[in-house]
């Protein structure tokens, strides 16, 4: 009886049981992902639903898991399997003689599709491309990011089963897990998007998901610069150091934009070159025809097989790399990657967390010497100073805004001090009424900086002289 289809023309149609009463007090109560909302969903989040609803739902759905073999459906094309579970859906309330208007029926078997063939509540805010983030806090709590503010949501899972089901889901699509033996995955999507997981016990409230979303159409120097991330001539300076291969570091603190920055600067990479990138979850949308992306791998359930960033950093040694791209720089494979830096591998990026240049140094420094090694620390510094050529700072203000604080370039050794100096700063002027912070972007007046010979071996030195004039004039 279940999930058999006679045809397109003989598809059963949901009956809907109620008394004129039951239909007007169902019809005040309109599910968040009806017909309307639905075409509207990448500008809003589905409103609250009831107990009674998921109670519903819960009972519809195990009924639904009793009579479809869901391995199969999940093998459908997307269109035919939500045909086929909206004729069993509609079945079911029939015989189960369930009360629901044809507008929540609507809601529920977008739900259930949702749940068995996507990722369940999270599918309408993986559809908003304004969303930055995506904070699920247990079964009940779902927080999102959007203008750099972070708000509270509406969405809700079943229980933490359900959540804990999704989280499974995302990983395995990349080839991980997650549950109580191996408690803390980061993944991503398919997209892209940076996903972490961590799990009871160690979530005490249940599920912890954070998705890190990208947006689908991938962000360029020019549009950062239209939302005044980046003046225009400190973009055009970006772009000649992309172009010129200077080794570059991207600091920055969480969620200031120091992937998206990485990202654009990848833009002018040659196409002729050949680049490695190296991330423990590959989130890098390079362009370039001529691209390995290598990820990490975490350890078997025994322990074993766990491949770490620093051993993909000195495998790409032996894969005659042009460009070395780290999509995150946290710990020993840093010495690594400067040593990639000073051998013949100019242009090299990556990026590492620090809220400033000064600290930035530190940090790789601190790395450094994290994985054992017994430099002296003028030898590090000095390490540091022949291999990276400009460090730019990535900032989130308190407004939620994302702005490029400084281009800094490292100059060399003063006794046992490493000198930098900077090219553009970013200072903030006031606020407006919105409480949004005004700022603007200046030069230091730097007229020839480390890289100029640099850029006339590539000849750019005229765009590099026009960009640094233009951003000594008075804005």
């Amino acid at each position: 009886m279940f999930g058999k289809r006679s045809g397109a023309t003989e598809r059963l149609t949901p009956t809907v049981r109620q008394t004129p009463a039951a239909q007007a007090q169902t019809d005040t109560t309109t599910s968040p992902v009806a017909a309307p909302m639905r075409q509207t969903q990448v500008e809003r989040e589905p409103s609250p639903r009831s107990s009674e609803y998921y109670n519903t739902k819960s009972t519809i759905f195990a009924a639904l898991v009793e009579v479809l073999e869901v391995s199969r459906i999940a093998a459908l094309e997307p269109s035919v399997a939500r045909e086929e579970i909206r004729d069993v859906v509609g079945e079911i309330i029939a015989i189960k003689n369930i009360v629901l208007s044809m507008n929540e029926q609507e809601d529920l078997l977008e739900d259930i599709c949702n749940d068995m063939l996507g990722f369940g509540p999270l599918e309408p805010l993986l559809m908003r491309d304004d969303i930055a983030d995506i904070m699920v806090n247990g079964a009940t709590r779902t927080f999102i990011e959007v203008s750099g503010k972070i708000q509270l949501t509406n969405i809700r899972f079943r229980d933490n089963a359900q959540l804990m089901n999704v989280c499974q889901r995302i990983v395995s699509q990349v080839g991980r897990r997650v549950d109580e033996s191996s408690p803390i995955c980061d993944a991503r999507l398919l997209d892209g998007s940076r996903v972490n997981v961590i799990a009871p016990p160690l979530a005490i409230d249940g599920p912890a998901l954070t998705i890190r979303k990208f947006k689908k159409d991938k962000l360029t120097l020019d549009q950062i610069t239209k939302w005044g991330a980046i003046s225009p001539e400190g973009a055009e300076i970006l772009k000649i150091i992309g172009r010129v291969r200077c080794n570059v570091l991207i600091s920055g603190g969480t969620g200031s934009g120091k992937t998206t920055l990485l990202n654009c600067m990848t833009n002018y990479i040659d196409h002729d070159e050949r680049v490695i990138t190296c991330e423990d979850a590959a989130e890098l949308q390079l362009q370039q025809p001529h691209v390995v992306r290598l990820e990490t791998r975490p350890p078997s359930i025994e322990g074993t097989g766990a491949i770490t960033m620093r051993e993909l950093v000195k495998n790409c040694l032996r894969m005659r790399p042009e460009r070395i791209i780290v999509g995150e720089v946290r710990g020993p494979e840093a010495f690594d990657l400067l040593q990639a830096m000073n051998t013949g591998h100019d242009g090299s990026m990556g990026t590492l967390h620090a809220n400033s240049p000064r600290e930035a140094l530190s940090r790789l420094e601190s790395m450094i010497t994290m994985g054992g090694y017994a430099l002296p620390a003028r030898t590090i510094r000095e390490m540091v100073c022949s291999s990276v050529d400009v460090i730019i700072q990535a900032q989130r203000l308190r407004d939620g805004s994302r702005r490029i604080t400084h281009i800094t370039e490292v100059l060399g050794m003063e006794g046992d001090v490493v000198t930098t100096q900077d090219i553009i700063l970013y200072d903030i002027i006031g606020e407006d009424a919105n409480g949004k912070l005004i700022g603007r972007h200046r030069s230091t007046g730097i007229g020839r900086p480390r890289f100029w010979e640099r850029a006339r071996y590539y000849g750019e030195e005229s765009r590099l002289a026009a960009a640094l004039d233009a951003a000594d004039q008075p804005s």
